[in-house]
């Protein structure tokens, strides 16, 4: 069974957007991944087909409404077990852990939130899980919601030309990347470290963990508080 996607949005037209090309276009082509999108606007009932209102007890900017967004959730999940995600700043920070356990079920379906965010009554009743790809705000949860995928499609079986690749990137284990190398030998000065053409396997798995460990002290030494992934 094919990994299916399924997106609510305002804006259909802003995908398969650059999922359409490279590595995971060509995966689309071969089926190995499907994506459609849902228009929410199709689900309003009066004549202007407005999705959205005033915030409850004022503010700036609109809310998307309840019975709109839901009768979308509704038509798009029918007898369906997908995750429903909902890209927002508020929600859990995206991590790999998270992208490979999407990657190992059969698809998602992601709400796209616009304006000033969804009413809480259609999160809470239709159990939506709010993911955030980062601590800043979008115009919209369509480019959240690219980069979810992005991240999930690379890692479905058969996707990379060599699966064991997505084995040792930053993240998998608990780790930053140790830094990478190619030809030329040596380029405006600078060479490649010995140890890497040295034929030691042994001596260059522990060069690359020296300085996986290196860097993630530097850069991100909050990930070292954590336990490192099995």
């Amino acid at each position: 069974m094919s990994f299916r996607a399924t997106i609510l949005t305002l804006y259909p037209e802003m995908f398969p957007g650059h999922l359409g090309v490279s590595l995971a276009g060509k995966a689309m082509e071969r089926g190995q991944w499907s994506l459609d999108t849902v228009q929410i606007r199709d689900f309003a009932t009066d004549k202007h087909r407005t999705v959205d209102d005033t915030p409850a007890g004022g503010g700036a900017g609109m809310v998307l409404k309840p019975d709109v967004l839901a009768r979308a959730i509704d038509h798009a999940s029918e007898n369906d077990d997908r995750p429903r995600l909902l890209m927002s700043p508020r929600g859990k920070p995206l991590t790999q852990k998270r992208v490979r356990e999407l990657a190992d079920g059969n698809g998602v379906i992601i709400v796209c939130g616009r304006f000033e965010g969804v009413d809480q009554r259609v999160i809470d009743g239709r159990d939506l899980e709010e993911v955030s790809i980062g601590d800043y705000i979008l115009s919209g949860g369509e480019p959240a919601a690219l980069i979810l995928l992005d991240a999930i499609v690379r890692i479905l079986p058969g996707v990379m030309g060599n699966d064991l690749s997505g084995l040792h990137e930053s993240f998998e284990g608990g780790l930053l990347e140790h830094p990478q190398y190619t030809r030329p030998q040596v380029w405006e000065g600078r060479e490649i470290p010995a140890v890497l053409t040295s034929g030691n396997h042994g001596a260059i798995a522990k060069w690359q963990k020296q300085e996986a460990e290196k860097l993630t002290k530097e850069r991100r030494p909050d990930l070292l508080e954590k336990p490192l992934a099995k």
